[in-house]
């Protein structure tokens, strides 16, 4: 059985995850636009928030948990802010509309910021501020997650997800600064992709209820996520939950559904995104070449020894998705078994014709 990742062609992922979509009910325009959000992130390199989610999604569609044919809507609206309801629908369609009305309105009024309740996992953050970038905005992102794996700061009783956030800005240079994560130390996704792949997680990622170190993430239901920077990390979280989720009506704490093990409940995730306009600050001219410049410093700065030259978040994506796009994404082989086996239960030819399912 092959261990060495499995390449397909962009075009061809993105006509399977549109298909096996539209098998549960999603309308060919939604399901396309989901699809290709899905394996925008396999592009940029976000695996765990791909095609990979592409189970989960099929699972709480045909649970009833995800509404196939949502009607988004805004709910409150000024001129630069706004509520978006979801309707329960695949949440990469309320969170584009929500990134999609905070450019807007930072063109207009120099600041745009979009909140989104009733919404779903709806990959990662990145992909909801790199646009504002590119078009010479900064952008901000931020999520409850879709199901609590940390305990407030000392205690023990599961009410805190994730909750990530991710920022961007515009760069003279190929790459936009791009930086997401989630505010513990490991986000979920990595511990299922290494489940999937009968791998161990690095101490540190997980603790069990004895607090000892947890490295066996098929129990992770046993255990604790660590938040990073312990209390501070902490105070993070909260804070994400504040503006993602109370602000919008949206779910938090005890409130939150997980969206893994509950297919039928309407989750009600918490989002919001922004998008802000140097130019109300009289940087439009001057922002991303003031960046540029600092960033060069700090690529230059000597490596310690034992460590690799300084990076920036973002550097290389550019160039990495460009050759993705015109060369394939490459998929771990037990994503790749998997993804035929929900091409088998959705009555599709699976992608990977020439692995087995077993």
């Amino acid at each position: 059985m092959t261990s060495e990742p499995v390449k397909i062609d962009c075009h061809t992922l993105r006509e399977f995850v549109a298909a096996a979509l539209e098998t549960r009910g999603v309308p060919k325009l939604d399901a396309d636009k989901v699809a290709s959000t899905m394996v925008e992130a396999d592009i940029y390199g976000y695996g765990t928030h791909g095609v990979f989610r592409l189970r989960q999604y099929l699972a709480r569609l045909t649970g009833g948990g995800s509404n196939p044919t949502p009607k988004v809507t805004v709910e409150h609206e000024t001129v630069a802010t706004a509520l978006i309801d979801g309707d329960d629908g695949l949440g990469h369609l309320a969170m584009s509309a929500a990134r999609d009305l905070a450019i807007e309105k930072a063109k207009a009024a120099g600041i745009g910021w979009v909140g989104v309740r009733r919404g779903n996992h709806a990959g990662p953050l990145a992909l909801y501020v790199r646009p504002q970038a590119e078009a010479g905005l900064l952008g901000m992102a931020a999520a409850v997650g879709s199901a609590n794996h940390v305990p407030p700061y000392g205690g023990s009783d599961l009410l805190l997800g994730t909750n990530p956030i991710a920022f961007s800005a515009p760069v003279d240079s190929p790459d936009p600064f791009v930086f997401d994560m989630a505010t513990t130390v490991a986000a979920m996704g990595k511990i299922k992709t290494l489940l999937q792949r009968g791998k161990p997680m690095p101490e540190g990622w997980m603790v069990g209820r004895d607090g000892n170190p947890l490295t066996d993430p098929a129990l992770k239901s046993e255990g604790f996520l660590l938040p990073i920077g312990g209390p501070k990390g902490f105070g993070l979280s909260v804070a994400i939950g504040l503006m993602a989720g109370v602000l919008n009506g949206a779910a938090f704490g005890s409130d939150v559904v997980n969206f893994t093990s509950d297919t039928t409940s309407s989750t009600n995730t918490g989002q919001f995104v922004m998008a802000l306009d140097p130019a109300a600050f009289g940087m439009d001219k001057d922002f991303a070449s003031n960046a540029a410049r600092v960033f060069s410093e700090m690529r230059a700065s000597p490596p310690l020894p034992g460590h690799d030259p300084v990076r920036l978040p973002g550097d290389g994506k550019t160039a990495a998705a460009e050759a993705r796009r015109k060369n394939g994404v490459r998929l771990n082989p037990a994503l790749c078994r998997d993804l035929n086996k929900l091409a088998l239960n959705c009555g599709l030819k699976p992608p990977f014709p020439g692995l087995k399912t077993d």
